[in-house]
Order: structure tokens, then sequence, then C-alpha cells
């Protein structure tokens, strides 16, 4: 159940739970993102940057609002002590219905909220008052959309959506931003520029933790962000209508702005060190907006969230957990039967590595399991490995996986999948290039399905002996067990 409305009560949320550090004072150059990532790879509490240095006071950032599992289940409204495993499998379920009952609750326009605290227009906008951080040492600049969520509209169909792109703050009334191909809001664009004409943007640089989340992952094609969400509430989203664009900006943000990508004009856009944890791609100039409309709250927060190499951003870690739950329930969908599993570790920023566990019920289960994990749309984009294991196999645990790998894997069974979809991002293709098409490799780390009960006996104590042995005994080593 959510215990809130928007990021601030949100915030309270994770207070109350000693989830959240309050920091006072630090510089927004390079230190804010330096310290982010350092508490990323600890897992540790949501981080409030507030008075920071050379803005105003009342002017904050949060980050790190889904670095571990206790804030994430906060935010998907599980309870909070659910272990990964336990998250995982009641979302892959939740993801299914959500999606069915987005119909029943679009959202909803409203003509007041606290994002209209404040809006300014034409030479009144300064987006430099906000303390926009310079998030890694060798970034083209500072960014000011990364914890964000940008709305477009398909001109032919008027369908609607919300998706997150890197966005540079060029200077007080300017932003760019980059789309890679095949994502939902670049081929919006891209029909607007097709016909020559301007295309519509709102950017929302402050976004609840649940809303950000749905922006950053593969809703079904045609389902509006904002009504997932009103599903996941069980009522419909409050929304202006943006006086500029049209677009619809959600009643309870913290900052937007709005305008128009012309599609004659570019700016230098980048570089900026991505998810894979690489500066995949160089500076090119890319569309931009000239914020003609902002609106803000006051003492407004702006919403960061980093990529970064790893387990160093929170960025991979819920979006782990999130899209394993998706790519869960795609492979369900379309009948593979006796799935048991599905994890896409942080260390492969949620996409590069896919592990699926299954039941092997007949010859060529992991093959078929294995290629259609590779290509749900939840999966497809910019993925590498693809491993298959027995249900015997934890696929939480990396270590035991690998163990499999090593174990029960011949290299020269393995399949590869060609031209599959990927993107300037990744750090294996050559630049320049048009040709963003990748390999994907399936390793099947499974038991032959042929001579399935001839295959050797695993050394070690079942699973049922070693939880008796540990609920005795845990206590007697000082709390030194974590792991059955």
């Amino acid at each position: 159940m959510l215990e809130y409305e928007d990021l601030r009560e949100w915030i309270e949320e994770a207070r109350k739970m000693g989830e959240l550090k309050v920091i006072l004072g630090a510089d927004p150059d390079l230190e804010v993102g330096t310290m982010v990532q350092l508490d990323a790879k600890n897992e540790g509490p949501a981080l409030l940057f507030d008075k920071l240095k050379g803005h105003d006071d009342g002017f904050r950032i949060l980050t790190n609002f889904m670095a571990n599992i206790r804030l994430f289940n906060l935010t998907f409204g599980l309870p909070t002590e659910n272990s990964i495993r336990e998250s995982v499998e009641a979302l892959k379920v939740k993801a299914g219905e959500w999606s069915e009952k987005a119909k029943d609750f679009p959202a909803e326009e409203v003509t007041s909220g606290p994002i209209l605290e404040n809006v300014e227009e034409g030479d009144k906008i300064d987006l430099e008052k906000f303390p926009v951080p310079l998030w890694h040492e060798l970034d083209g600049g500072k960014y000011i959309g990364t914890g964000v969520g940008i709305v477009t509209m398909d001109p032919d169909s008027g369908n609607l959506n919300i998706g997150t792109y890197r966005a540079q703050l060029h200077d007080s009334k300017t932003v760019g931003y980059y789309i890679s191909p095949g994502k939902h809001g670049r081929m919006h664009r891209d029909k607007y520029f097709a016909r020559g004409e301007p295309c519509p943007v709102v950017m929302i640089f402050g976004l609840d933790p649940l809303s950000f989340a749905l922006s950053a992952s593969e809703i079904p094609a045609g389902i509006f962000e904002p009504d997932y969400l009103g599903a996941i509430k069980g009522k419909p989203i409050s929304v202006i209508k943006g006086k500029v664009t049209g677009l619809p900006i959600p009643a309870n943000a913290e900052i937007a702005i709005e305008g128009f990508a012309d599609p004659r004009e570019r700016k230098v856009e980048g570089p900026f060190g991505e998810w894979t944890g690489y500066y995949a791609s160089s500076a090119r100039e890319e569309p931009y907006i000239k914020a003609a409309a902002l609106y803000y709250r006051n003492d407004p927060i702006l919403l960061g969230s980093p990529p970064a190499k790893g387990s160093y951003s929170e960025f991979g870690f819920f979006r782990s957990v999130w899209r394993s739950a998706l790519i869960y329930n795609e492979i369900e969908k379309v009948g593979i039967p006796d799935v048991k599993g599905v994890w896409c570790p942080p260390f492969g920023g949620s996409r590069l590595f896919v592990i699926v566990s299954i039941k092997q019920s007949y010859s060529g289960h992991a093959t078929e399991a294995g290629h259609i994990a590779s290509q749900t749309r939840a999966g497809a984009y910019l993925g590498k490995y693809v491993v298959v294991v027995d249900d015997d196999i934890n696929p939480y645990d990396v270590d035991d996986v690998m163990w499999a790998v090593s174990t029960r894997s011949d290299p020269a069974e393995m399949d590869f999948i060609k031209r599959a979809w990927s993107g300037p991002l990744d750090p294996r293709i050559r630049k320049p290039t048009n040709n963003y098409h990748n390999r994907r490799g399936i390793i099947y780390a499974v038991k032959p399905y042929e001579w399935f009960d001839e295959f050797p006996a695993t050394a070690l104590a079942s699973e049922e002996i070693r939880k008796e042995v540990f609920s005795k005994w845990a206590d007697h080593l000082d709390g030194r067990w974590k792991f059955i």
C-alpha cells in the first residue's frame, strides 16, 4: 500500500524508516555526484541535499531514493521487509494487473496544484537558480535531467508518453536532451521533425520516486504512465494542462518546464557518464528546448538519479528489481511454463545480463526461455547475455549462477542472436556509425534435458536441512551467518 501522495510525503516516510539522511553545505560540482556513488555502492539511505554551495536555501536535491530494497519496497508499496526475490515475485504479478487496469484510471485534468505555486514565462525564466550538479568529472556540462520524466505525444495517434532521457542544462533558459533510437520519445520527436514541425515537450525535474520509476522503464506501448500510476493507486492522477504546449504536467510535481524542440536547431550535448559505466558516446549536436514556461513549488526539490558504473548507481539497483519483474511477467505472458525466477543484476545496469530460472519440462524449454527473455520489450534494448539455469539454482545469487555456468554449460552450445536492438550508449560499438545493432549470447547453464536424471548429484545439504540448521545455530555465530 502506498503511504505517500507526492515526493514530500515520500521523504517523510523514508525519514520515519531511518532511510533518509539530510546533507547540508555540499558542493554541486562533483562532490554531490561522488557522494551519491559512494552511498549507492553501500546501499545507503536516500540523500537530501540542502543549503548547497552557491545556491539559496530551500533549493534542494534528492538522490538515492531507491538505493536499497527497503526504499524500493517503500516506493512500490510493498512490505519493507521483503527480500529482492519476494519483491520481484510480487511485482511480476502486479505488473500485469496494473497494465490491465490502467485504462480505468485515465489522468484527470485539474486547474490547480502545488506545481503552480510559481509560474514564470519568457525572460523571467532562470533555470540556473536550481542547484544542478556536475555529476561526473568528464561530463560535458551540468545535467538537470537525470531523475527526469519527459512528456511527448505521438502526432498521429495522440498517445502520450513519459520517458527518462538525459537533459543537459545549456544556459538559464535552454535544455538539451538526448534520446536513443527506438525509444517512444524519440519516435514521437522524429515524426514531428520529418514533417518539419517543432515537437512539443514537457520536462519534469521533480517527480515522486514511483512516477520516475515508471518513466524510466518499459511500460507497455499505448499506456500513459500516469494512467498506469492511477491503476497502482486505485484513483486518477491529477494533471494540469501546460499553457504553452497543452501537454499534461503532474499537479504535485516539484519542477517542470515546457517548450518546443525545433527540427532545424541543435546544440552540442554531452558527453555524459551513462548507465553502462562508460562515456560510450561523444559530444554531438542534439535537439534542445528553450523553456517557454517554468513551473515550480516553493522550496523545490530536484530529483537526481545519475547513472554510473554498476552498483555505484542506485539507477542500476532499482531498475534491476523492477525490470526483472517486467521481464518475468512478459515471459509468462507469452506462455513459457515453469519459470521460477528472473534477475537482472545491477552490475549489468539491469540490461546487459539477464538470469532466468526454469524447471525444465520438455526438450528445448531452456532454448525457448533464453531467446524469449532476450527479446521481450523490457529486455531487448542493449542487452548482452542471458543465462538460463535450473530451478535448484538461486537466480538472485550470482555466485550460485556462475557455479552453474562453470559446471553445467558447454561453451559450444551457446546460442547467438545477430543484429539485436542496441544504441549509441553501447561501449562495444565503435563510433561513429549508423549501425546500432549488437549480438546476444545465450548461455544454457542447465543440466541437459535428455539425461537430466543421470547428471551428477549436487554436493550440498538440502535447502530444508540448511534452513533447519540455520534457525537452530545462527544466533551462536554472533550474526556472522547471512545466507542459507
